[in-house]
């Protein structure tokens, strides 16, 4: 049965991610046309669907502004490359819009075949975008550039690099600056976000490189997105400091395991904000598809695995079912927060009159019952419903 493209959700329990109480949304096309206390349409002259979810609570779709969508991994050989994202690891763990990126590996893995899996994703159903770039520097890129990645190929909202880790390339302070402007400019050119995503090690350098282009340049903190920052206790103390100097703190989304010293993300966003970091600075991502690792003092790798992007939806579960923080301030960090970094709010990130039509069902236990992304069910009562079927030659 073909869907209808005007839809009515009735009898919402509505987070935006703020509540704004029981509503009835009106859907047109992908775009949210009108939130309402009772909304009706004469069903005889106008054609279209009635979904009543009996005061069941509706979020917005997640933004995953970290995600290995072609797989990460390869440190530990060609044997220990992660497979590309399926569409649907996504979509069943409430994500509606992604960024991916690429990892430690720039050569096997490249630009290109970023570029050909975030449009995969895309013709599956859901927005997403892309970074271009690497742990390397100089910069691995698409059309030869930085700036003309991010001012001419749609997709590519910003760059991706690495400090602070013994497998990045150990810019200096002026050549991180020179990225930063680069993405920026590119990103005023363009109308995008010009981001630098950095994945942050467990070097002792920590957030010093971003402090000294802050210090010696007036390119604006928000440019600079340090991600990984519950990797241990300490960064995780120095990540407060950033934030409190208005920068953006992302945290993993990644579970205990007794072989990695991480910290969950849910505990660095409540020490985040008792320490009086603004709520609207901070997010979650999954590190998806993604490889964790561990290394011996002598730097040989132990054991390598890999990250699930489902890992995200199940922090925000954490948080809210266990009282943690308030559901609002858990939401923000996986939805309008995220949506602001990257340049997309309030297209995306929020339920509110003119953004896109992404939400998600939520059933009496606080799981992923339903997803819708703009405006069509990705995911239906559990079930995964590609916008384009998978074609298998």
């Amino acid at each position: 049965m073909t869907e209808k493209l005007i839809k009515i959700i009735k009898n919402a329990k509505v987070y935006s991610p703020e509540y704004i109480g029981k509503k009835d949304i009106l859907i047109t096309g992908n775009t949210i046309s009108q939130i309402a206390d009772l909304i009706s349409l004469n069903s005889t002259t106008v054609e279209h669907e009635v979904i009543d979810i009996d005061g069941r609570t509706l979020i917005p779709g997640l933004i995953d502004q970290h995600v290995h969508v072609t797989g990460g991994g390869g440190e530990g050989g060609f044997s220990s490359r992660i497979a590309p994202i399926g569409a649907n690891k996504l979509a069943l763990g409430g994500v509606t819009t992604v960024l991916g990126l690429l990892g430690t590996d720039g050569t096997t893995r490249n630009v290109a075949d970023l570029f050909g899996h975030t449009n995969r994703l895309c013709e599956s159903g859901l927005t997403a975008f892309m970074l271009t770039g690497s742990y390397e520097y100089p910069t691995v890129t698409l059309t030869g550039s930085v700036k003309q990645d991010i001012i001419f190929i749609d997709r590519i909202i910003g760059v991706k690099t690495a400090i602070s880790d013994h497998r990045a390339s150990f810019m200096t302070y002026a050549e991180l600056a020179n990225l930063a402007s680069i993405s920026r400019t590119a990103g005023m050119i363009s109308g995008k976000a010009g981001i630098v995503t950095i994945h942050m090690g467990d070097g002792d350098d920590k957030l010093n490189m971003i402090y000294e282009v802050l210090k010696k340049t007036s390119i604006p903190i928000k440019h600079f997105v340090p991600t990984h920052l519950n990797r241990n206790s300490e960064l995780m103390a120095e990540s407060v400091k950033y934030g409190k100097m208005g920068g953006y703190l992302d945290y993993s989304a990644v579970p205990l395991k007794e072989e990695v010293k991480d910290i969950t993300a849910g505990t660095a966003v409540k020490y985040a904000l008792e320490n009086k970091v603004s709520e609207d600075l901070i997010t979650m991502s999954s590190d998806g598809n993604g490889s964790w690792s561990t290394y011996d003092e002598a730097g040989k790798l132990k054991k390598i695995g890999s990250s699930n992007p489902q890992d995200l939806f199940a922090e925000l579960r954490h948080l809210v079912i266990n009282k943690v923080i308030s559901i609002e301030t858990a939401l923000k960090a996986v939805t309008s927060n995220p949506a602001r970094v990257i340049g997309l709010y309030p297209k995306k990130g929020t339920i509110m009159e003119q953004s896109d039509a992404d939400m998600i069902i939520i059933d009496s236990d606080f799981n992923v019952e339903s997803v819708i992304a703009k405006g069509r069910f990705l995911v239906k009562e559990g079930i995964f419903n590609p916008a384009k079927p998978i074609q298998n030659y």
